[in-house]
């Protein structure tokens, strides 16, 4: 009775406090093992796994050590990432005649460099090391527990020598496996070998426990079953390592599960899967992730498990019993770091409108978007009125050119320092050096120049453009008064002091003059030569036409007297 009532009190402390334990944020088990998906099995999975409230939910890969191609992954790795799907990534080495080839202890520093390149989708890279190495045949042939977990040490620590975000497990084992040596292993019999006493031992360099908790036997049993050939084989595997003396509590993903459609109906594995999820996997604290085998397989020998249909483009009824479970918003860790690029002006003036550039470069995991809550800012309050534009799409280890826009205030004179910031839901990703200026009082501007052959050079519709380095319009106005060949412009807006600009002045009848000119504080001049009047049919340029103008309306001869 004692112990009946300290078990009692020992599974309710687990079931309040391990979530806070494993899951330091929200998280959706939901999964699905996609091991080398197609575009359309991601879109579809995430579909699936991300359903009915969730984000977020994993996807279980597999990676062959003759196909590490790294553009190859980092394409798969970019479409997860815009899928919302974490990677579980198997390791595998190659087929030798019938069985998979033995890894060894020379082969782990190639895979930790190979996966340290890519860029992973989440901060955790979660690895499997490999595939039930209590089957001769996934281990060269002959079960040798020693030798699997001197490989599975040298391959954590390899991985984790490259990058600490390397979340380590050991392989899921056949916890329906005979025990037939060399080819077969009992799991309990492997799983003490596996953790025996030794220099380092496994549980200090693993972080979670993979499992392949399957309905035995036949892939077909109730969901309610337990022990070590159930859907709570890793009940029983945790059990059972904690008696050979592991005191890690380890995070559990199952990596692989499932129920074939030989023996039972399609409705009976929709309604297994349904209450697997929502009565066991589900509200065990322990469990991380499940991710069922297999989402699209199209031929022997694992079509009985495949989810997707033979040769069609739709699904089994698992599929939608799975979508319409409630899952979470998974909000997992995802490593968030940029830059942003600024040449921005160290004096202004009051009163005026600009349109500056910045370069934002995103070297994190997250694709940033506007929708997606991110946001461009600045650190203290600004001395005008300001819009970013929008952030699209901007993908890890690409950059873009982000617009500001400023509307300065009549009284905003006086000197300031900011810096600009992009955040996240309020949380600070990026940020400029400090921004020091000063937003001066409105510069004037007095223009001459003459009217050829005039004597006196007067005009009341005289115009004045001034362009920018970039040749954006920076200041227009019309109807301005020459006077004995003087142009005053008592105030000159949307101008940064210090830079040149292009001066323009037209008059109707006569050809555009311009010249470049600094413009900075306080009253500034410039000269134009002599305008000539050619321009009859004020198109701003001297042609054929404007004889053609001329003749037409003979009076514009006098433009030419003096």
């Amino acid at each position: 009775m004692k112990n009946y009532i300290f078990t009692s009190i020992f599974i309710f402390v687990l079931i309040i406090f391990l979530p806070h334990i494993i899951f330091a944020s929200p998280n959706n088990k939901v999964g699905i093992s996609l091991l080398q998906p197609t575009d359309e099995d991601i879109k579809m999975a995430s579909e699936l796994v991300n359903s009915s409230g969730g984000d977020y939910g994993y996807a279980t890969l597999v990676i062959q050590e003759n196909d590490r191609s790294v553009s190859k992954w980092q394409d798969v790795f970019e479409k997860l990432r815009e899928a919302h799907l974490i990677p579980i990534v198997r390791l595998a080495t190659q087929p030798e005649g019938e069985n998979w080839r033995r890894p060894t202890l020379n082969d782990a520093p190639s895979w930790a460099e190979f996966l340290n390149v890519l860029n992973w989708v989440t901060e955790k890279r979660y690895i499997v090391l490999f595939n039930e190495p209590n089957h001769g045949s996934e281990w060269g042939g002959e079960v040798d527990a020693k030798n699997y977990r001197e490989v599975a040490v040298a391959f954590a620590q390899k991985l984790k020598e490259k990058n600490k975000d390397f979340f380590i497990m050991s392989a899921g084992l056949d916890g329906a496996a005979p025990n037939a040596l060399p080819l077969y292993e009992d799991e309990e019999a492997f799983l003490a070998e596996l953790f025996q006493k030794n220099d380092t031992p496994l549980e200090n360099v693993i972080d979670g426990w993979a499992s392949h908790s399957y309905p035995n036997p036949g892939f077909s049993a109730s969901p309610w079953d337990a022990g070590k050939k159930s859907i709570r084989g890793y009940d029983w595997e945790l059990q059972t390592i904690q008696s050979l003396g592991v005191s890690k509590n380890f995070p559990v993903f199952i990596t692989e599960t499932g129920w074939v459609s030989d023996r039972l109906t399609r409705a009976t594995v929709a309604a297994y899967y349904k209450q697997a999820f929502e009565n066991v996997w589900g509200p065990d604290p322990r469990v991380m992730a499940v991710t069922p085998f297999v989402f699209n397989y199209q031929s022997d020998p694992f079509l009985g498990f495949s989810w997707k249909k033979q040769g069609e483009e739709s699904y089994y009824a698992q599929y939608y019993s799975v979508w319409e479970i409630p899952k979470v918003l998974g909000t997992p860790g995802i490593r968030e770091s940029g830059t942003i690029q600024q040449e921005l002006p160290a004096e202004f003036v009051a009163d005026s409108s600009y349109r500056f550039s910045l370069r934002l470069r995103n070297t994190g995991q997250a694709i940033w978007d506007t929708e997606g809550s991110y946001s461009l800012g600045f650190s203290s309050t600004a001395p005008f009125e300001y819009i970013f534009s929008d952030i699209k799409n901007l993908r890890p280890y690409q950059d873009t050119q982000i617009t500001l826009f400023v509307k300065t205030k009549k009284s905003s004179s006086g000197d300031h320092v900011t810096t600009i910031q992009l955040k996240k839901s309020g949380s600070l990703i990026a940020q400029t050096d400090p921004w020091h200026f000063t937003i001066l009082p409105l510069p004037s501007l007095k223009i001459s120049s003459s009217l050829f052959p005039k004597l006196i050079s007067n005009s009341k519709s005289a115009e004045v453009q001034i362009y920018d380095e970039k040749e954006w319009l920076a200041y227009k106005k019309a109807g301005l008064s020459m006077n004995k060949g003087q142009i005053t412009l008592g105030e000159v807006q949307n101008i940064i002091l210090g830079k040149k600009y292009r001066v323009v002045l037209l008059v109707p009848g006569y050809l555009p003059r311009q010249n470049f000119t600094v413009l900075r504080r306080g009253e500034n001049k410039t000269s134009l030569r002599a305008l000539l009047p050619f321009d009859f049919n004020s198109n701003g340029a001297l042609g054929w036409d404007d004889l053609g103008a001329l003749l037409q309306a003979p009076s514009k001869l006098k433009m030419l007297l003096p």
